[in-house]
């Protein structure tokens, strides 16, 4: 009987110190080049212009994202995002990062359109006056945080040319490049390489 107590007296120590030992201030999370440690990537200072933190992920499996817009009959436009390493998080999902999930964002020239849980969108005309506008698509994990890689966002954004309505000219669709990154991940999109294949 008493050597039950013993291990039961043991286990209790152990516990004990195991518990106080996994306390320790917020200077435990922080990395010796100031940025904060998470288990999905690294938070960065650095914020988009909501002010969500940029979770910076390796290159490789990271998530990535291009777009294509074609106009429709209606004077509106048909958004389709092709997404790599990437899942779109149904509706209540639980606000915590997951490697490779989350929302995309939806800007027309910097001003949040949508937040979208699929990969496909209709975009009204009237959001889109005549003249030339940037649609950016740009993916956040579930807990608000921007995905990034090597500091910049995930992210792709298409040029379009909505005309007058009932004009002649039909309205235009061409993909720009949208900031320094590597390819379809942090800003070429829909666009198709010199081979023909979609980036």
């Amino acid at each position: 009987m008493s050597w039950t107590r013993a291990l039961l007296a043991a286990l209790v120590v152990c516990a004990l110190l195991g518990g106080s030992a996994g306390c320790a201030t917020s200077d435990a999370h922080e990395r010796k080049d100031g940025t904060s440690a998470s288990p999905v990537g690294r938070l960065l200072d650095e914020t988009d212009e909501e002010g969500r933190l940029y979770r910076d992920v390796d290159e490789k499996g990271a998530p990535e994202v291009s777009i294509e817009i074609q106009p429709d009959s209606d004077d509106s436009w048909d958004v389709t995002l092709t997404v790599h390493h990437f899942r779109f998080s149904p509706t209540g999902t639980r606000p915590a990062p997951v490697a490779g999930r989350g929302i995309a964002h939806l800007y027309v020239d910097g001003r949040t359109i949508a937040r979208l849980r699929t990969a496909e969108y209709h975009l009204a005309g009237d959001l889109v006056p005549r003249g030339t506008h940037h649609v950016t698509a740009r993916l956040y994990a579930d807990d608000g945080t921007v995905w990034a890689v090597h500091g910049k966002p995930v992210e792709s954004t298409a040029d379009i040319t909505a005309s007058e309505a009932g004009s002649a000219a039909p309205p235009t669709a061409t993909t720009t490049l949208s900031g320094t990154g590597t390819g379809a991940r942090t800003g070429r999109g829909g666009s198709p390489d010199p081979g023909g294949k979609a980036s």
